[in-house]
Formats: C-alpha cells, structure tokens, sequence
C-alpha cells in the first residue's frame, strides 16, 4: 500500500515539474522565433543569440531551437507586443508578449490584470520609468518604487497570473522587491 501511495506522489510532483518546464520551453521557443524573424544568424543578431543562450540554460534541446529557427521563417504571423499598466499602488509593469493573435491576447491580459486589482494604461504613459538595458535586451526601472508587503504579495500574485498565460514573455516592474 505504502509503494502506491510513494508512486502517486512522485506522479503529482513530476507532472507540476514537468509542466513548469513545458511553459518555459514553450516561452523560450516562441522568443527564439520572434528574435530569428529579423535575421536567423545568431552572429549577427544578439537578440537571437541571447535568447538561444538562455534556452540552452535551460536545458532545451538543441533540436527543439533549430526548428524554432526553421518555424520562424515559414510563419508569418507572430507579433511582439509591450503592454503597459499598473498593478498594486500604482506599480509599473511592462508585459512583454508573443502572439499570433493580437486581440486575444490583449483581452486575456487585460482580464488578468483587471482580476488583480491592476489597472490597464494607455501606450507611453508607464514607458517612462523604464529604461532598456542595451546589453540584454531587457528593460530595467529608472525610479524604483517601494510597496508594502500586502503590496508586494499581491503585486507576486499578479505577476505570477500573467507568467502563467502563455504568449507573455517577459514581465518587468519597477517596485523595489526585497
């Protein structure tokens, strides 16, 4: 009896494991293919190159980047989006995505942020307080933000929904998380 119990708890733990790197790998692969869009030589594009790095720090196979490579030049219709709004007082969050249908993703998102007390903005008007960081191609904040712990546990929750949704990429705040 115990052995069956010990299996099913090694199943329940190998399927949330597995999951969680099925979204990673889904994420790094629709990155790649976005970045390979431009330009499929990681020589002379450093987004794809950084992005390929990152993929293989995380264990996708090798096969998996090529054919996202191959997949980027035979699909037309992926776009990037920046979506900008405010989560728990009035933090700034820039939601990078991926998606091949721009509407369903806005709507999805917004919904997301609008179940966590965030609020949805206008393009440009959060932009401000981040600044892209040249080196890796990654936004950092200009004016860190401190926020309460009830602010930091819902901000966490927040972003942890969006992570979930699967065209969002990236997401970039600017509170002070300690």
């Amino acid at each position: 009896m115990s052995g069956h119990n010990k299996w099913s708890q090694i199943k329940n733990k190998k399927g949330v494991t597995d999951k969680k790197r099925s979204q990673v790998f889904s994420k790094l692969l629709r990155a790649i293919s976005l970045a390979a869009k431009q330009n499929d030589n990681p020589q002379y594009n450093s987004k794809l190159k950084a992005t390929m790095d990152k993929a293989k720090e995380n264990n996708v196979p090798q096969e998996n980047i090529e054919r996202a490579i191959k997949k980027s030049q035979e699909v037309e219709n992926i776009e990037s989006l920046i979506i900008e709004s405010y989560g728990p007082e009035g933090v700034a969050l820039l939601i990078e995505a991926s998606t091949d249908n721009r509407n369903r993703t806005i709507s999805e998102i917004k919904r997301i942020i609008s179940d966590h007390q965030g609020k949805w903005a206008d393009p440009g008007s959060v932009m401000w307080a981040f600044e892209p960081d040249t080196n890796e191609h990654v936004w950092k904040a200009k004016f860190p933000q401190k926020i309460s712990e009830d602010g930091e546990r819902r901000l966490l929750s927040l972003m942890e929904a969006l992570d979930d949704h699967g065209d969002v990429d990236e997401i970039y705040t600017n509170a002070n998380l300690e």
